[in-house]
């Protein structure tokens, strides 16, 4: 029993759950990871042709107001923090090798794997796809969101520390870059850190108040999730009606910003009630390798549905999707921790190669970067 207890403890890092670390953090980027999760897997079932009940198609919109906006944000509200710890050079290069470089790696490996196994797959790659590796990332399943926070933080950084932009000043800037993404879309490299650029502004922005005692106090009253939730859910399904009778399902953006920074604010609130709580616990564990998850979970949704499918001849679209969340949401750590972090693969995800895990003191480590950028 102790060989499973210490297998199991080292196949997903449960030591992060003993660290000093803001567990909501963890718990935000958890919460944000599933929905990302939800939405791959369902679209692979339908994709394979079975019938999806509207609900489950209509939850995996509402998602989107918030999903994506909410890592904008937990990643601008510590951008502030590393300028001050770190030199800009040093900041970029390690935005490099934390988002471009598993970008970079994963695409192609993903992309690779579709091409051989065209025969059991959705997807249908052919060697020309490689091409929007560098100007379409849209194209490649999950893959936009790393190169879009990677120009959006560079952006960033170049326009505070350089041009002294700061403030309203960059909230005008990320506006302005949202209505314009929406002229870019040809060229989703450009358009998608156009989009969400004005949450990462969004999120430096409130970091200067965020941890104030009054803020705290307010997020971690055990009273405003619960107060806030109704009019979470009345939002997104005004979100969906919006979606559903806007031209080209454009939201416009006085409705869409709002929308998403409540429902931001209310998973926020969820987060610090769990944190109190102390329940959940695997959602910090997954929010710790959210990144891990990302890059993964597609080629592990789409093994594991072929699997299901096409040994076991499971078909029914509750259990494809509730298996396939669960295993694409795990399998991607246990291969990080017993595969790639200090062993051989290591260059999957890092240029360099730690000797062992990083203590939470070690603030060079390119693991506290992942928690707090």
């Amino acid at each position: 029993m102790k060989k499973v207890r210490d297998w199991f403890a080292s196949a997903f890092n449960t030591n992060v759950l003993q660290k000093s670390r803001m567990a909501w953090v963890d718990y935000l980027r958890g919460i944000a990871i599933i929905l990302v999760v939800y939405r791959h897997v369902l679209l692979g079932i339908g994709n394979s042709g079975m019938i999806l009940p509207s609900a489950w198609l209509d939850a995996n919109i509402m998602f989107f107001s918030f999903r994506m906006p909410l890592f904008f944000i937990l990643s601008g509200i510590f951008i502030t923090g590393s300028l001050a710890k770190k030199s800009l050079g040093r900041i970029i290069y390690s935005k490099f090798e934390l988002l471009l470089y598993p970008y970079l790696i994963w695409s192609v490996i993903q992309i690779t794997i579709q091409i051989a196994a065209a025969h059991w797959t959705n997807a249908h790659r052919t060697p020309k796809d490689f091409l929007y590796i560098f100007y379409q990332p849209k194209e490649l399943d999950q893959f936009w969101y790393l190169p879009a926070l990677f120009n959006s933080t560079i952006i960033y950084l170049l326009t505070k520390s350089k041009l002294k932009l700061h403030g309203w000043m960059q909230i005008i800037l990320g506006l302005t870059l949202f209505f314009l993404s929406r002229y870019c879309r040809n060229v989703s490299m450009m358009s998608d850190w156009m989009e969400f650029y004005i949450f990462f502004a969004i999120g430096d922005t409130i970091s200067s108040f965020f941890f104030r005692g009054n803020v705290q106090a307010f997020l971690q009253n055990r009273w405003t999730f619960p107060i806030l939730f109704p009019f979470f859910i009345a939002t997104q399904f005004y979100y969906l009606h919006l979606y559903d009778t806007s031209p080209g399902n454009d939201v416009p953006l006085a409705l869409f910003l709002p929308i998403a920074l409540f429902g931001c604010l209310t998973m926020c609130t969820l987060a610090y009630r769990l944190q109190a709580w102390n329940i959940l616990r695997f959602l910090r564990v997954l929010g710790y390798h959210s990144l891990y998850i990302y890059v993964m979970h597609v080629i592990v949704a789409a093994f594991v549905r072929v699997i299901l499918t096409k040994v076991f001849g499971i078909h029914q679209p509750v259990a494809l999707l509730l298996i396939g969340i669960t295993l694409a949401s795990t399998i991607p750590v246990m291969i990080y921790n017993l595969f790639i972090f200090e062993k051989p693969l290591f260059f999957l995800f890092s240029l360099r190669r730690y000797a062992k895990r990083p203590s939470v003191s070690q603030k060079t480590s390119k693991l506290i970067l992942h928690e707090q950028t």
